[in-house]
């Protein structure tokens, strides 16, 4: 018999908000979990990269102080202590969070192994757990490829990497994505002395890109852009050949090249749900999967990797599981890399809009004609507007900005309401923000010669 409305296999966030939603239908619910309560933002993705991102960046800012009147400085870092603050706010943060709004929503966590037998029959820990319909949200897990040499190489992961309690002499990071970027930034704002292999920021914005990649040599960090091919142990730890000849090496190696689905013994194919290459939950828009009980949300189901995306699409699935099917408005879906200066995105950029046919116009707008970034002393930084050139619809917005998160928020409604260039360029924008980036970056399609303060 089954036991409640619905079973949400995972406690991370597309799985509390499933459990979330369920509730709010007056339906009862039940979530199972076999690790730490929170999955991967809480454990091992945004709360603890974050935290230990905004460490680093207080000792960086005291080394790189760009303003000599006021003399600071930063002495070496206490990693095991650094490494304990950061577990305290996860735990903090896990009874808040998840298991006090669990137990306020009403709908308990069951811990053990979820495993499909056959299309209609789940079992935890080999005991059934019967529901008229279930949600997969089990997450994704670091990627390690089939590089010759790498399995030999005790090599770290973002994970691993973020419980270290005694820092490296020298790093070398596999993968210029956004977790290789900053964890590549994270480590040599500790002091250590990093190399990155691999593509640089290769979703971003080449104008974008190019100002990151001088932050990146500015803050001493090399950058390989070739493929890594081959590792091997080294005398000072380990060495990376790219496939253009070259060696980094370094004490450590993390690899960071990309994200597979956590579906592992799950028993998916018994249970009649299609998986693509990477392991990742085949779903159609309501969040359904091939079998019509069974819906996956966050990024098991292939939805872009963030966690306020992975709520959306839980809320979507239970929805849908509970009959109700829901879509989930994308447009205009900001994302955000939490490198310094931060690396942000909205919509479409310039190549992506004219391969959907848009006849588009950009302008880029320079950190040294903002004047929020003038008061900063710190002009390394860039703003893209991508535009539609037949009737002035924004786009995309693409930064590289102190504060670029809080930039892409505004972006966001932009192009998911439809404003024009002409409504940015005639919006109030307080003065002396950074989000005032995006008035004169529009004010950049009507002249290209030079305006006052506010003018």
């Amino acid at each position: 018999m089954d036991a409640v409305d619905l079973v949400v296999i995972g406690t991370g966030g597309a799985a509390m908000a499933a459990g979330i939603e369920a509730r709010s239908r007056g339906k009862s619910a039940v979530l199972v979990e076999h690790g730490p309560l929170g999955g991967t933002c809480l454990n091992i993705g945004c709360v603890p990269s974050k935290n230990l991102l905004a460490a680093a960046g207080r000792r960086h800012r005291a080394q790189a102080n760009p303003f000599p009147a006021v003399p600071t400085g930063a002495g070496d870092v206490d990693m095991a202590a650094l490494t304990e603050q950061k577990q305290e706010l996860i735990d903090r943060l896990r009874q808040l969070k998840y298991a006090d709004v669990a137990e306020a929503h009403g709908f308990p966590v069951r811990y053990g192994h979820a495993r499909f037998v056959d299309e209609q029959t789940l079992e935890v820990d080999g005991q059934p757990l019967g529901a008229p319909a279930y949600v997969v949200a089990t997450g994704a897990a670091s990627h390690i490829p089939d590089l010759p040499g790498l399995a030999g190489v005790d090599h770290l992961t973002s994970t691993t990497a973020m419980e270290l309690t005694r820092l490296p002499e020298s790093l070398v990071v596999l993968g210029g994505g956004y977790v290789g970027l900053e964890q590549a930034q994270l480590f040599a704002h500790l002091g250590v002395q990093v190399a990155v292999v691999g593509r640089f920021a290769p979703y971003t914005e080449p104008e974008i890109a190019a100002v990151l990649r001088e932050v990146f040599a500015d803050d001493g960090i090399t950058v390989v852009e070739e493929r890594g091919v081959a590792v091997a142990g080294s005398a000072d730890g380990v060495v990376v050949t790219t496939s253009g000849g070259r060696e980094a090496t370094g004490q450590r190696l993390l690899v960071a090249t990309g994200r597979y689905a956590d579906t592992g013994d799950l028993g998916l194919e018994a249970a009649g749900v299609t998986t693509d290459e990477r392991g990742f939950v085949v779903v159609d828009t309501h969040q359904r999967t091939t079998n019509p009980r069974i819906f996956a949300a966050g990024d098991v189901s292939g939805a872009p990797q963030y966690v306020y995306v992975a709520a959306q699409t839980g809320h979507a699935a239970a929805a849908g599981a509970l009959g109700a099917p829901t879509t989930v408005d994308y447009r205009g879906l900001p994302g955000v890399t939490f490198t310094t200066p931060q690396l942000g995105g909205a919509g479409l950029t310039e190549e992506q809009a004219l391969a959907r046919g848009h006849a588009c116009d950009c302008r880029v707008l320079g950190a040294q004609d903002i004047p929020r970034a003038l008061a900063n002393r710190d002009t390394r930084g860039a703003l893209k507007l991508v535009i539609d050139a037949d009737t002035g619809q924004v786009l995309g917005v693409h930064a590289v900005l102190d504060g670029a998160g809080d930039v892409m928020l505004a972006a966001t409604y932009a192009i998911k309401f439809g404003l024009t260039v002409d409504d940015l360029a005639d919006t109030w924008a307080p003065y002396l923000t950074m989000s005032e980036a995006l008035r004169i970056a529009a004010g950049l399609f009507r002249t290209d010669m030079p305006t006052s303060c506010c003018a």
